[in-house]
């Protein structure tokens, strides 16, 4: 039972140093499974995204209980990542602190962040490929596409400041997430402190670039058997992904991992 229950969390600088530790790994792991395990990240971002979407598809819910309980769905995602193992990019840009310490060159931060970025794509697009062939989108009367297609095109026509912004909001919540779950010493600790952060920037409306790497896909799919609904293009999921991939790595890295370096390991012995 103590396993499941812990009672004492790290302290901020514990983490820190915690942080810093794991993104040396993480930056100095091989290819391969690096690159499996952020396929598994892509694919477990997509299921807590596929949730948030059945959530969304119900129209007696009202507004802000709709994006509560989406917000709290969705969380699974991060949780299936961070408990089972997988490599996210958005998470990985935390990495950033193990760089900032001269612990990890340039060449292995970038060759974790564009590897997992890549591997995050095709898990997720590979699990909208899986998923539409399921005949899931067909639920509720097709209700389920239709808000996907919904959901993808409001994304795709976001301004690029609005999506670049939401980018970074969501991820400073998202690196919390990570950093909080990071104190934990069991399984219920890290799942507590994933839930709010995560449950708020789903709620609040911002972009995390991997789950749009589900839906955009999926909304292509879907969207010739979602009547009367269409234009969502490849042209649209870059328009979109640009700007938000480069909110998520400011916002992580920066406002989150360089910041709490500065606080926590800046000339701080070991």
């Amino acid at each position: 039972m103590s396993e499941l229950f812990g009672s004492d969390a790290y302290a901020p600088r514990e983490v820190a140093r915690r942080i810093e530790s794991v993104g040396v790994a993480k930056a100095r792991m091989a290819a391969l499974p690096l690159f499996l395990l952020g396929v598994l990240a892509g694919a477990f971002i997509g299921l807590g995204s596929l949730f948030f979407v059945i959530v969304k598809s119900d129209p007696t819910l009202g507004f802000a209980l709709s994006q509560l309980l989406g917000g709290l769905v969705f969380s699974l995602g991060l949780l299936l990542v961070v408990v089972a193992g997988a490599e996210l990019f958005t998470g990985n840009n935390l990495l950033a602190m193990a760089w900032a310490d001269g612990q990890i060159g340039s060449a292995a931060l970038l060759r974790n962040w564009a590897l997992v970025c890549a591997a995050n794509f095709v898990g997720a697009a590979g699990l909208a490929l899986l998923v539409y062939a399921s005949g899931h989108t067909g639920l509720n009367g097709g209700a389920i596409a239709q808000q996907v297609v919904r959901i993808a095109l409001a994304k795709q026509a976001l301004p690029w400041h609005e999506a670049f912004f939401r980018g970074v909001l969501c991820n400073v919540l998202v690196c919390m997430a990570v950093w909080m779950a990071m104190a934990g010493r069991s399984v219920v600790d890290k799942a507590v402190a994933i839930v709010f952060p995560v449950s708020a920037f789903v709620a609040a409306g911002f972009e995390h670039s991997i789950a749009n790497m589900y839906l955009f896909p999926l909304a292509m799919l879907v969207q010739g058997d979602a009547a009367g609904m269409a234009g969502v293009t490849w042209t649209g999921l870059a328009g979109n992904l640009l700007p938000v991939i480069a909110g998520n790595l400011l916002g992580g890295s920066v406002l989150v991992g360089l910041v709490y370096h500065l606080v926590y390991r800046r000339n701080t012995p070991e």
